[in-house]
């Protein structure tokens, strides 16, 4: 017997210690593999084209993220670029004199409205140089349409076809789900409009919740036919017709009705990028990705000046805890402020936000900080796809507050969401709590039994004062009187535009425009980016990846699905006090 322990013994250990050696031998791979992607030197050929494949999910800013670029099929690093990297490929390649054009080649853009339409604009302001932008896809959904529509000349397979259908604002609710669970969520909130708790009390959405999506939808999608309209010479009435009636079901309707320039396969695009060469023979097209010309010597060339204007990213859902890349918490994003503010090259600050809210308590944390900064220098925010409640909150006393036409904002209102499992506890799976309490209210925000009246009050009460604030913050920042950030606010969303018309937005404009805000306010003519928070080294963030902290990979892997799982694993960390977004509204 004693013999059958030590072998076991001997195998658990053997078990753990291979283990461990594994997990080393990953993390020098994926270390050597990233370590090598980013210090080799790319040397690209005259007559080279920038290759826009956007097939990957996009964010502000690029990721520090091991498993997001890592490829399990064959090991490799696929570097997936940031918006603020593929903003400055495209501005960089318009100087290069090595790049004859860009090519687009993306069917579906992973990026929101206000993302696309800042690269789009990036595309716009290309072509001012004379160079070529040709777009080609085997089929094209709206958004990516409506980004590739600034090509000229725009391709489509012969067998492809334009997904143009008009846009779809579709919410998600649980309720019912909840109700079979035995799970029944108690609801305080402030403001007509704030329905980000009716996924979870409605089975559809509200009259009020459908005026505003309706509203916010329409805005979005009078600014897409715009756009569309502009560069195809083909009126906004046509364009709702062509919708309406699914006109566009095959790809020689799309050129018939003059989507596109032509109908090719990949070998006859090719060809025709080769034509563009008049002085050279090739037998490819010198096509560079954005990946590989982040690494050439023109695109790294900076500015000799030791003045700085610092870009503060924050994206995600503002949470209790450290943040990270895609979740705002009070330390990364409060750090990277004062930082900013303590150091005495960077003269101006721009505050990128992306995010539908979150705790309040937390973007209070975040203004009180951004309230301080603002003292010494100037502060600029830019709103990327949304900017909504505690997003809205951390921008509202800014110098100057900038969003894209179709960034989602607003969002003036606070909620609280308490679970109530008694049900699901007790008749579902048979358990059952008991307690003794020194004080009748130390079970305040228990979650195995319904508050009380008095409980529900107090909530209601803080909820009350937080909105109080929350308006007063705005009022203040944005120079207004209380009862008209009232008026606007109660939790309805606006869209940038309609944001610019009631006060709540200065100026229609993405980062790039922000940062020269910033510079004009700094008396600023020559300058470097910093870019703040300081990502973390590759390795540490690997074993963050490896702890769980990382949602990219999981996305990647469980696509759409995704999004549910991370509903519910945000909601259970939720402080109870929400500044949030009304809805996770998907537009389709």
């Amino acid at each position: 017997m004693a013999q059958f322990f030590k072998f076991t013994l001997a195998t658990i250990l053997g078990i753990f210690i291979a283990g461990i050696l594994s997990i080393f031998i990953i993390l020098g791979i994926i270390g050597s593999l990233m370590s090598s992607a980013e210090d080799t030197e790319v040397v690209i050929p005259s007559h080279s084209i920038l290759n826009l494949k956007l097939d990957f999910p996009i964010n502000d800013r690029s990721l520090n993220d091991p498993l997001s670029q890592l490829d399990f099929t064959d090991f490799s690093i696929q570097q997936n670029p940031g918006l603020d990297e593929i903003i400055r490929s495209i501005q960089k390649a318009k100087e290069d004199p090595n790049i004859d054009g860009i090519y687009l080649s993306t069917s579906s853009i992973m990026a929101g409205m206000s993302s696309t339409q800042e690269i789009r604009k990036a595309l716009e302001n290309f072509k001012e140089s004379g160079k070529f932008v040709v777009a080609y896809a085997t089929g094209f959904d709206q958004k990516t349409y409506y980004l590739a529509s600034v090509a000229k000349p725009l391709f489509l397979h012969p067998e492809g076809l334009i997904l143009f259908t008009g846009l779809n604002g579709q919410v998600t609710f649980f309720t019912g789900a909840l109700k079979k669970l035995g799970v029944d969520m108690q609801i305080i909130r402030h403001g007509q409009f704030k329905s980000a708790v009716e996924p979870f009390m409605l089975e559809k959405m509200s009259d009020a919740s459908k005026k505003q999506t309706s509203a916010l939808i329409e805005s979005v999608w009078a600014e897409l036919l715009k756009g569309i309209a502009d560069e195809r010479k083909i009126s906004i009435g046509e364009l709702n017709i062509y919708a309406d009636e699914l006109r566009l079901n095959d790809a020689k309707s799309a050129l018939e009705l003059g989507f596109v320039d032509g109908l090719k396969y990949a070998d006859e695009v090719k060809d025709h990028l080769l034509s563009y060469n008049k002085t050279e023979k090739q037998d490819d097209p010198n096509l560079i990705s954005v990946g590989k010309y982040i690494r050439t010597s023109f695109y790294k060339e900076l500015s000799s000046s030791r003045d700085k204007i610092a870009v503060i990213y924050a994206s995600g859902e503002i949470m209790p805890g450290k943040g990270n890349d895609t979740q705002i918490g009070e330390e990364n994003i409060v750090k990277a402020l004062r930082s900013a503010r303590e150091n005495s090259h960077v003269k101006a600050i721009v505050l990128r936000i992306n995010s539908p809210g979150g705790s309040a308590l937390i973007s209070d944390l975040i203004w009180r900080e951004a309230e301080l900064t603002k003292s010494e220098k100037p502060l600029i925010a830019s709103m990327s796809d949304v900017a909504a409640s505690g997003g809205y909150y951390i921008a509202c006393n800014a110098h100057k507050i900038f969003a894209e036409p179709t960034t989602i904002t607003g969002s003036i209102g606070v909620f609280g969401m308490i679970p109530n499992i008694q049900e699901l506890m007790n008749d579902k799976l048979g358990i059952t709590f008991d307690a003794v309490m020194t004080n009748k209210n130390a079970d305040f925000l228990d979650i195995t039994k319904p508050m009380s009246p008095f409980q529900q009050a107090v909530i209601q009460k803080n909820i009350e004062n937080t909105y109080s604030s929350f308006v007063g913050k705005v009022a203040a920042g944005r120079k207004m009187k209380i009862e008209d950030v009232d008026a606007i606010g109660q939790g309805r969303v606006w869209t940038g535009e309609q944001a610019l018309k009631i006060g709540l937005v200065d100026q229609l404009g993405g980062l790039e425009e922000a940062i020269v805000a910033a510079a004009e306010l700094a008396k600023l003519k020559e300058y470097k980016i910093l870019s703040l928070p300081v990502q973390k080294d590759p390795i540490m963030q690997l074993l963050d990846d490896l702890s769980g902290e990382s949602s990219v990979w999981l996305s990647k892997e469980l696509g759409e699905y995704a999004k549910y799982l991370k509903l519910f694993n945000t909601i259970q960390k939720r402080d109870m006090i929400q500044a949030r977004m009304p809805f996770d509204l998907e537009i389709n």
